[in-house]
C-alpha cells in the first residue's frame, strides 16, 4: 500500500517542482538578477518538458528525446552566436542519437512477450511420434496476429496527433503522451480482467479515451491549468460492470476526455 501511495504522488511531486521552478525564475527576473536572455525562450521550456515527460515514463518512449533534441538545437542557436548551427547540427545529432541508444532502458514488456511466444512455439513439440502417425499441423504465426497482439499501450504524440484502436483481449495497461498535440485511444474492441492502469501525460495537448459503456473509470490525474472531462453517457449498473481502468498522470495546460458509445 505504501508503494502505491508513493507512485500516486509522483505526478503531483513533478508538477509541483515545475510550478515552483517557473515561479522562482520569474521572481529572479523581476529582482533584476542577470539571467541569460535565452533562458526564457520557448526552446528551453521544450527541453524542460521533454525531460519531465522522460522522467515520468522512465525514459522508455522516444517522445521526450525528440522534444529535447529540437529544443536543444534552437537553444544552442541562440547561445552560440559566433557559429552557424547548420554546420554543427549534424554531428551533435549523431552524438545525441548514440547516447540515446546507449542509455535507453530495455523494453522489458517486449522481451517478456517474445519469450512467451517462443515458449508457445516450442511447447507444440511436446513429443516425437514414435510410430509415424500423422501429427496435427502447427499453426503459423501471421503478421496480422503479431501486429494486434500487443497487450501494452504505448502512444506518443509530439507536435502532432494520432488515432489508435486497440484490439487486445488481454489488455495490461499502458501509457499515453501528448505534448503540443493530441491522441485518441479507442478501447471498444479490447478487453481485460479486473483492473488496469493507464498513465497519461498531456502538456499543451489533449487526450481522448473511448471505452465501452459497461467499463468503470477512476481518475487519479493531477490537472494544472487543465481539466479532466467525463462525457460518458450514464447507464444503469449491471453485473458486467466489473472492469476498472485507473487513469493516472499529469495534465498541464491540456485536457483528458472520456467517452463511451
Amino acid at each position: 500500500m505504501e508503494n502505491k501511495n508513493m507512485v500516486n504522488r509522483s505526478g503531483k511531486v513533478w508538477a509541483g517542482f515545475i510550478i515552483m521552478g517557473i515561479g522562482a525564475l520569474l521572481l529572479l527576473r523581476n529582482f533584476g538578477l542577470g539571467l541569460p536572455h535565452w533562458f526564457f525562450n520557448w526552446s528551453v521550456w521544450l527541453v524542460i518538458i521533454g525531460l519531465f515527460v522522460g522522467a515520468r515514463h522512465n525514459f522508455r518512449s522516444s517522445g521526450w528525446f525528440v522534444m529535447v533534441l529540437i529544443g536543444s538545437y534552437f537553444t544552442l542557436d541562440d547561445i552560440l552566436d559566433d557559429y552557424e548551427m547548420p554546420h554543427i547540427a549534424l554531428p551533435i545529432a549523431i552524438v545525441a542519437l548514440g547516447l540515446y541508444l546507449i542509455l535507453k532502458p530495455k523494453d522489458v514488456s517486449n522481451c517478456r512477450d517474445k519469450r512467451r511466444r517462443r515458449k508457445e512455439r516450442f511447447e507444440k513439440f511436446d513429443y516425437v511420434n514414435p510410430v509415424g502417425q500423422e501429427q496435427e499441423p502447427i499453426e503459423p504465426i501471421s503478421d496480422d496476429r503479431e501486429k494486434y497482439s500487443n497487450d501494452y499501450i504505448n502512444s506518443v504524440n509530439v507536435f502532432g496527433g494520432g488515432n489508435q484502436v486497440i484490439y487486445s483481449k488481454n489488455l495490461k495497461g499502458g501509457e499515453m503522451v501528448a505534448v503540443f498535440g493530441g491522441g485518441d485511444l479507442n478501447l471498444t474492441q479490447s478487453d481485460f480482467e479486473g483492473q488496469i492502469i493507464l498513465d497519461v501525460t498531456a502538456i499543451f495537448g489533449g487526450v481522448k479515451i473511448v471505452v465501452p459503456a459497461t467499463w468503470q473509470i477512476k481518475s487519479e490525474v493531477t490537472a494544472i491549468f487543465g481539466g479532466v472531462d467525463d462525457k460518458r453517457a450514464i447507464y444503469p449498473a449491471t453485473e458486467q460492470a466489473n472492469k476498472l481502468i485507473i487513469i493516472r498522470g499529469v495534465v498541464l495546460f491540456g485536457g483528458v476526455e472520456f467517452k463511451s458509445y
